[in-house]
């Protein structure tokens, strides 16, 4: 038995000198070498880039609510204007994050009517379903972690408002306490006042004065009523007020997450429409080649017999 030999050093050997012949340095022949080894990444893809900055800008976003968390929440840090830029630069990062998620969404689609190549230009449907089942997978992921950030805030939000629900209550049960002990001595200043007509109707020279002055305080008694009715009312459609544009707040939130959901079945639903389509073709091919099998195993065992009938004859 002969002894076989290595020849892997001595064909490494040749294609150098080859190489060398063909102007290559040594520099070159080691950097060659060298990439063989050490393969460099692939370059990542346009969606994944944008997918990577879509992160990036949410993660920005989730940073910035902690940063202000207690400027936002606490009444004694910050005015209410600054809590209401607060809120302005939070919903303007939301909204770019919202039509970057959309972006790459409308990516994805305009993708799925192009078709991919692999190595000697052959097109590969699996992968390309797979590419495209992954990127659904990173939108969602994305909207997902989106609207926890969104929910983070809407707590700090719901917080602010209900701080500033419990600030105007206690205004209105002190204005209320206010008004009956103001009504309270008005009982007793009734008896002075009716004591002090009496006196009045002595004092004769001095009686148009005390009726002007009295039907002054009558006058200014209701308007303060009025003002002070007036006053609870405004207070009471501010609380209202706050609390529509919480509710309606959390209401746009629940509809976004809601609609993200539907997108997400639609492209399920098309998912699946597109593998029933594709099993149906396999039923038919399937089906063809189980007709053709019949036609040739009929014809075998026809063949067959009448190779076993000629047998016989030629036998006899």
């Amino acid at each position: 038995m002969s002894r076989v030999r290595d020849r892997t050093e001595d064909f490494k050997e040749s294609v150098r000198v080859a190489a060398l012949g063909h102007g290559y340095t040594e520099s070159q022949l080691a950097a060659l070498m060298s990439s063989f080894i050490i393969r460099k990444p692939a370059p990542k893809l346009p969606f994944t880039k944008a997918a990577i900055k879509t992160l990036e800008s949410i993660r920005e976003v989730e940073k910035f609510i902690v940063k202000h968390r207690k400027d936002y929440v606490d009444l004694h840090r910050t005015t209410e204007q600054e809590r209401d830029n607060i809120e302005h630069e939070v919903s303007v990062f939301v909204k770019a994050c919202k039509e970057q998620i959309d972006i790459l969404k409308n990516r994805i689609h305009e993708e799925k009517g192009g078709s991919t190549k692999t190595w000697l230009g052959t097109s590969d449907e699996s992968s390309r379903l797979d590419l495209i089942a992954h990127q659904h997978g990173v939108v969602l992921i994305l909207s997902e972690r989106l609207h926890s950030v969104t929910a983070q805030f809407d707590r700090l939000r719901t917080m602010r408002f209900q701080d500033a629900i419990n600030r105007a209550m206690p205004r209105k049960r002190i204005q209320k306490k206010r008004e009956t002990k103001a009504a309270e001595p008005s009982k007793p200043n009734l008896v002075l006042k009716s004591d002090v007509s009496k006196v009045e109707d002595q004092e004769v020279s001095t009686a148009p004065l005390r009726v002007q002055e009295q039907l002054l305080d009558d006058e200014t008694r209701a308007l303060q009523v009025e003002l002070t009715n007036l006053l609870d009312a405004v207070q009471e459609t501010e609380t209202k007020m706050i609390e529509m544009s919480a509710l309606n707040h959390l209401m746009s939130t629940h509809v976004l997450q809601q609609a993200q959901q539907i997108q997400y079945l639609y492209d399920q639903a098309v998912e699946a429409t597109n593998n029933v389509e594709r099993g149906n073709k396999v039923l038919s091919q399937a089906i063809q080649r189980n007709s053709s099998s019949r036609t040739f195993l009929l014809l075998f065992f026809f063949v067959l017999t009448f190779s076993v009938l000629f047998l016989d004859w030629y036998s006899k």
